[in-house]
């Protein structure tokens, strides 16, 4: 499962926050819960460990982490059960001075359900697996190739990364008769299937190893060369198996590879990848035949929601946290909605070209 970019900005922002704080001591406290896991087991030890922490020689500290950790047991019974997805909690006195106290709880419910349970007191919060959590780990895996060029590239959420291109040794086409054109096209043959092996040989090296992360591969190409490559028994049995779709394209090389993605919408139909390009999309076809019914800059777009005159807002992920936190406030006075818009597809790099803000309305305006 793959997280949305709204999901990944608030989890990331979050990271942020708690990466600027330190305790003078081992008084910051983490609390994972997997999803299904029982809560109030967690609370139990949670109080158990506030009776050990009387043991702490430094006063201070000792203060410090009953204070946490009461402050932790509190908040978790706010909680009737485990969240579907489990819990992640973080409380300590992040107090700039010494002496003073300023105990802070944090608790977030993550997109997808949690498989680690941690308790831990340190001088830093456990944030590595809201990190791995942000990472995109399931990929595509994408074929472009004609008789004389191949790229392979991984499609990681929206961005294309290339991995190998190879050009074969095939000729072009004969026009001379003869017993010579017969032995010309054999060798012609002989050299396309050596180019269909190495491309093969290529997929097995780079997809074969990317296990269940690998969600499907899709084939791309001008002409019959995607079939007969298919068609071929060089392609490892495992990789047929995650063939998803094969597409009709005007290019190989990069301009390939972007054509492929385009055209496999109705294969990503269920990804965010796609749902951001439809929006786009949407966005870019009214710009052109209804302009008065879309927005974009921020002062432009703000004085519109000021009206209740916005439906959806569209926001670059390339934007300040706080312009992006300021716009779903205001989104949310309205009931609008908000995506947040990459900058790896071709879209989101027009979005930041033209301002980085931008609306589709509720009525021309």
């Amino acid at each position: 499962m793959s997280l949305t970019a709204t999901e990944r900005f608030h989890i990331r922002k979050l990271i942020k926050e708690l990466e600027t704080y330190r305790g003078r001591h081992t008084e910051l406290v983490t609390v994972y819960i997997p999803s299904e896991y029982d809560i109030v087991k967690i609370i139990q030890h949670l109080a158990q460990e506030q009776g050990t922490a009387t043991n702490i020689k430094s006063t201070s500290t000792r203060k410090n982490v009953q204070d946490a950790l009461e402050r932790m047991v509190q908040h978790l019974k706010l909680f009737k059960q485990t969240p579907k997805n489990g819990l992640v909690a973080f409380s300590g006195n992040v107090a700039e001075r010494e002496g003073q106290s300023d105990v802070r709880v944090w608790s977030f419910e993550p997109p997808e359900p949690l498989n680690v349970r941690i308790y831990r007191c340190d001088k830093q919060f456990v944030l590595e697996p809201l990190i791995e959590m942000c990472d995109i780990k399931e990929v595509y895996g994408l074929i472009v190739l004609d008789r004389r060029d191949a790229n392979l590239a991984v499609l990681r959420g929206k961005k294309i990364i290339n991995l190998v291109k190879t050009h074969s040794e095939v000729p072009g086409k004969m026009r001379a008769g003869g017993q010579s054109a017969a032995r010309f096209e054999r060798n012609r043959e002989l050299a396309a299937k050596d180019h269909y092996k190495k491309v093969a040989d290529y997929a097995k090296e780079q997809f074969l190893p990317m296990g269940n992360n690998l969600k499907g591969i899709i084939v791309g190409g001008p002409g019959p060369t995607k079939y007969d490559f298919l068609n071929c028994d060089y392609l490892n049995n495992e990789l047929k198996k995650k063939i998803i779709g094969i597409k009709d394209l005007g290019y190989t090389e990069e301009f390939g590879l972007q054509e492929l993605v385009d055209r496999s919408q109705d294969l990503l139909a269920a990804e965010e990848l796609a749902d951001e390009k439809k929006i786009m999309n949407t966005f870019f076809e009214l710009l052109k035949v209804r302009p008065g019914i879309v927005s974009y800059g921020e002062a432009e777009v703000l004085r519109l929601m000021e009206m209740a005159a916005v439906d959806t807002i569209l926001l670059s992920e390339s934007l300040e946290d706080n312009t992006i936190e300021k716009f779903e406030a205001e989104a949310q006075k309205i009931g609008a909605t908000v995506k947040i818009i990459s900058t790896d597809t071709r879209e989101g790099v027009q979005l930041k070209e033209m301002g980085k803000i931008a609306a589709i309305l509720r009525y021309e305006a």
